[in-house]
């Protein structure tokens, strides 16, 4: 009876330990990581690889010159600039967060071809109280 258990339970095990690779890799396609800065120049194997890219819009260095779009991110000290191709989102802005998608190129520039604002995870009522709702 004993090696009849034993067997049930190692196939017991088999199962959720593949069901739990295939959640896992499911997971994986769908979350959303970025470097910072300071990551991408300290790793030299990502260059030329396509990666996205967070940090914050550098004051004074947005300009845009035709269909190309050119800033500096920046995060703790570093910066990386950034040519974008297409128009980034309307709430695009210098010292907003933003991350982009694209490739670190030899020079040092980073390409990219997506843009997406980072928003803050607080959430502030608008400053004017709200007209009071009729029941009736």
């Amino acid at each position: 009876m004993m090696p009849r258990r034993a067997g049930r339970v190692a196939l017991v095990a088999v199962v959720l330990a593949a069901g739990g690779l295939l959640v896992t890799s499911a997971l994986r396609d769908t979350v959303t990581y970025y470097r910072t800065p300071g990551e991408l120049l300290d790793d030299p194997g990502l260059a030329g690889h396509r990666v996205r890219l967070g940090g914050d819009v550098v004051p004074g260095s947005l300009r845009q010159d035709g269909a190309l779009v050119v800033f500096r991110l920046a995060e703790a000290g570093h910066e990386i600039t950034v040519e974008q191709r297409g128009a980034p989102p309307q709430t695009f802005r210098e010292g907003t967060g933003a991350v982009v998608e694209g490739t670190l190129s030899p020079d040092g520039v980073f390409r990219s071809d997506q843009v997406v604002v980072r928003h803050g995870n607080e959430y502030r009522p608008s400053s004017s109280p709200a007209a009071p709702v009729d029941a009736g």
